[in-house]
């Protein structure tokens, strides 16, 4: 048993039982397939290239060697857009690139194929702010600060040239004041605000859609022309086409210079064309000014004196009064004009004139009372609408009536523009007005007392709304009645 063993345990492999040539013959073919082996994995490994795939928004464009050649290409990109766009903030769509890694033996990479490729999918895009108005978007600029600026420059524009310090006022000299003079307002800024909801916006757009400031500017402001002429109809009034076609009295003015409220001719022209801007700026502004009250006349009669005598035996002294208005404006327009009241700063001194006693059929005292009672103003003498108005418009709950003053009536029937209308002559060189009466209560020739009856208030001719058009003369000119009432 022990021999069996042995006999299996030194059993050489067949090859090595071959002749000792075979043998070497054998280990040598093995060592050369060996070297060959190991030779040709250095050599393919010394041919694997890695090399980059290049994307554009995830999809495959081309492939490049190094990335470094894309950042070259974005750079140069970029230069360019900014050189066409020097005024805008230009950046390319690189954020859109990736990359993936790729390991290859002997790749075919062509580096120019590729860039020309991914040349034409770089867009220039500009990163600006957009002026958004009631949540649509007028127009794009180039940065924030440009847009603030454009807002302010708007807004200022509409601000009182002069703004007076808080209640400050400008007072006159009354004894220096002139008869029936107004000095220029003194205007306060209450405030100033858009109208619409405006909001600024980071986008991105194209560059030749960014506006230079003074393209957004022009938009803002003027916005698009858009012409109308209107015919002029039987019943038609200043206030009531300006309601009927949204504008204001005095965009009509304006465009019509020879236009009057009391000349308005049936088939007439008139020019209504206004500009639409994007955007309206809204101010409230306080409006004071001081106004020289006319000194009353006191008459004493004097048995002693002939009729149609007289003397001075005090010179009147003008006073001066404080009146206030809030306006508000759109772009500068005014479309609500509140009267606040007034407060007297300087009482005036009456005048004291000695007359004789003998009757004269209607002569008035030249002091005058309110022709309505409990009076509101509704519309003051004036530069109003860029037109005089030639007197004071007021309105009262009472609608009779009443003379200012003695006198005689000199009219009683109606005039364009007026209504019905009533005249009285004081016979003392004043004549007074009464306008848009929706009936005469007097007639020619009739002689009237201070405080009598005459007409009702009303709204005919050139008028919108119920109120009482009130005139002074004085030699045959306009006098402001607040002067004197």
């Amino acid at each position: 048993m022990s021999d069996v063993n042995e006999k299996s345990r030194f059993t050489l492999p067949a090859w090595l039982k071959r002749p000792k040539k075979q043998l070497i013959i054998a280990v040598g073919s093995l060592f050369f397939v060996g070297v060959a082996a190991f030779a040709g994995n250095q050599y393919v490994t010394a041919n694997t290239v890695e090399y980059y795939k290049v994307y554009m928004n995830g999809k495959e464009v081309g492939s490049v060697n190094n990335k470094a050649l894309v950042n070259q290409l974005v750079a140069l990109k970029t230069k360019e857009a900014k050189k066409d766009y020097p005024n805008v903030h230009m950046s390319l769509n690189a954020d859109q690139i990736s990359y993936s890694t790729t390991k290859e033996y002997k790749p075919t990479v062509d580096n120019n194929e590729t860039l020309a490729k991914l040349g034409k999918l770089l867009v220039p895009t500009a990163t600006g702010v957009a002026l958004e108005i009631n949540g649509k978007v007028v127009g794009t600029v180039k940065d924030q600060d440009t847009a603030d600026a454009i807002l302010a420059k708007v807004k200022s524009q509409y601000e009182p040239a002069a703004k007076a310090p808080t209640n400050l006022v400008r007072t006159l000299s009354v004894s220096a004041a002139p008869t029936n003079n107004v000095k220029t307002p003194m205007k306060r800024l209450e405030s100033i605000g858009f109208k619409e909801e405006v909001e600024t916006v980071p986008v991105k757009s194209d560059p030749s859609k960014i506006l230079s400031e003074k393209e957004a500017y022009q938009l803002l402001t003027k916005g698009e022309i858009a012409p109308i002429t209107y015919k002029v109809k039987e019943g038609d009034t200043i206030s009531g086409i300006a309601h009927k076609y949204g504008v204001t009295q005095g965009v009509i003015y304006k465009n019509n210079p020879t236009v009057d409220e009391f000349t308005l001719k049936i088939g007439q022209e008139i020019d209504l064309t206004v500009t639409k801007p994007a955007i309206t700026v809204a101010t409230v502004e306080k409006v004071t000014e001081n106004i020289v009250i006319e000194p009353q006349t006191i008459i004493q009669k004097d048995p002693k004196m002939r009729a149609g005598e007289s003397k001075v035996i005090r010179q009147g002294k003008p006073g001066l009064k404080q009146m206030s208005y809030m306006l508000t404006k759109h772009n500068g327009d005014l479309v609500i004009e509140q009267w606040l009241g007034q407060k007297v700063i300087t009482a005036a001194i009456p005048e004291i004139i000695v007359r004789g006693t003998k009757v004269v059929i209607g002569e008035g005292s030249g002091n005058f009372a309110y022709p309505v009672s409990g009076a509101s103003l509704s519309s003051p003498y004036g530069k109003r609408w860029g037109r005089i108005h030639k007197g004071v418009d007021l309105t009262s709950s009472n609608h009779n009536i009443k003379s200012a003053d003695d006198g005689v009536v000199t009219f009683a029937g109606t005039k364009s523009g007026y209504g019905n209308v009533i005249i009285i002559d004081h016979k003392n060189g004043y004549q007074t007005l009464y306008g848009h009466l929706s009936s005469i209560k007097v007639k020619r020739g009739t002689v009237v007392e201070k405080g009598q009856l005459i007409g009702i208030m009303g709204n005919t001719g050139r008028s919108t709304g119920t109120h009482l058009h009130f005139e002074i003369h004085k030699n045959g000119s306009l006098r402001n009645p607040l002067s004197y009432l």
